[in-house]
């Protein structure tokens, strides 16, 4: 039988809750409807089967005979849609989805993100470090750190902080560079990826053309995550977002020689359906995730984690 030959939906609902409490008041009272609501929607139903569903008696309504064959049947197919719609909230609820671009993945959330776990037992944490930007009407993801400008209709966005870099490289590099490092310097001392646009960006925010650069070998490393590791390695300067090497900045395994922060156009946000907004995983991961972004901005001296004008 196809689905669309069965009788309306609530007249259904209307005969089993009358059926289980041989009783139009009470089903009215279960399902928020009125007495004459729940009559209505039995009187619809027998007419679409052609047979009696009930005896009206004084001060109460009794199965006929159609109608106790039909009720065990129709119960039993509600239970099993409760037990279905149930397993499924328990399946989405075990389980925070994440999508979160490369950097922010392993250099910043990663190495916090056991802490969350610890928090939330019951919930299992799946994370996808990539760059892709996921359609959430077509994958299962719950929640996104993505990169940009935060104009995603439909979404829910929290601002994080803000795309920024300067050079940073390996202690041992220093005496060599000089004691006196000047932004020009870093011209012709090795850079990693030195045709990284975040170069040319943060030479232009201090005035200063790299069109006179010096032609030299160098290595071409396609991640930051790469990029900073060789920096710590000391096999140059690298242009990194110092808030993304916080630990390495703290225990000394990177420098920044230059104070200088330059900014780009973009942000880090956390994002998610609006329609998701109250799911609980959703709510504690976003309350954990915005509070240590705050401990981290409390401490920070970028700039980085002052939204930009506008916001």
């Amino acid at each position: 039988m196809s689905i669309t030959t069965l009788p309306p939906l609530t007249a259904i609902r209307a005969f089993e809750a009358a059926a289980r409490h041989e009783s139009f008041t009470r089903a009215a009272e279960e399902l928020g409807m009125t007495q004459a609501a729940v009559s209505y929607q039995i009187r619809l139903l027998e007419e679409r089967l052609g047979a009696r569903l009930f005896l009206r008696e004084a001060r109460r309504v009794v199965l006929t005979d159609v109608g106790r064959r039909l009720a065990p049947a129709v119960t039993g197919a509600f239970e099993t849609l409760i037990a279905a719609f149930a397993h499924a909230r328990e399946d989405l609820g075990g389980v925070l989805r994440i999508s979160a671009v490369n950097s922010f993945a392993a250099l910043w959330l990663a190495p916090r993100l056991g802490t969350f776990q610890m928090s939330q037992r019951d919930l299992a944490v799946s994370l996808d470090a990539s760059n892709h930007i996921v359609d959430f009407a077509r994958e299962e993801v719950d929640c996104a750190i993505r990169s940009g400008h935060g104009d995603w209709p439909g979404l829910a966005r929290h601002f994080l902080f803000r795309i920024h870099f300067a050079p940073l490289c390996s202690p041992a590099l220093l005496p060599a560079a000089g004691d006196a490092l000047a932004p020009a310097d870093l011209l012709r001392l090795p850079r990693l990826s030195p045709d990284d646009i975040w170069w040319t960006e943060w030479f232009a925010s201090l005035g200063i053309d790299m069109a006179g650069a010096p032609a030299r070998g160098s290595v071409r490393l396609d991640s930051q995550a790469i990029e900073g590791a060789a920096a710590i390695a000391g096999q140059g300067f690298a242009v990194l977002a110092p808030a993304l090497w916080r630990n390495d900045l703290l225990s000394g395994r990177l420098v920044q020689p230059l104070p200088h922060i330059a900014f780009g156009t973009g942000n880090f946000w956390l994002v998610y359906p609006e329609y998701k907004r109250n799911t609980p995983k959703i709510r504690a991961f976003r309350d954990w995730l915005l509070g240590e972004i705050a401990d981290h901005a409390a401490t920070d001296t970028t700039g980085a984690f002052v939204p930009p004008d506008g916001f």
